[in-house]
């Protein structure tokens, strides 16, 4: 359902069974909650300060070799928005090592 590498591979998925107006029976399928990991359970790699014209996936492309793990960043970094990163210059971003 997902790309191998995305953030909600891992993630359990589960069935809601409901009644509509019309009486009919419904299954609703849906992926569990993802959960970030806490800031102690990942492994710093480096830091980097943010410069003009930085984006979060060129960041990331130069760190990690692929710009669609910029989430893995964010989770880092504990927030829900790329740009919350780059949109002040120098501010410090954590670039951690993929977890297993």
């Amino acid at each position: 359902m997902f790309d191998p590498d995305s953030r909600y591979t891992p993630l359990d998925t589960a069935t809601h069974v409901t009644t509509d107006r019309d009486g009919r029976v419904r299954e609703v399928r849906y992926v569990r909650r993802r959960f970030i990991p806490r800031h102690d359970a990942v492994t710093p790699l480096v830091e980097h300060a943010v410069v003009e014209g930085d984006r979060l996936d060129n960041v990331t492309a130069r760190y990690l070799g692929d710009p669609l793990q910029f989430w893995r960043v964010c989770d880092a970094n504990h927030v829900l928005h790329p740009t919350e990163l780059t949109d002040e210059i120098g501010r410090p971003i954590v670039i951690t090592l993929p977890s297993l």
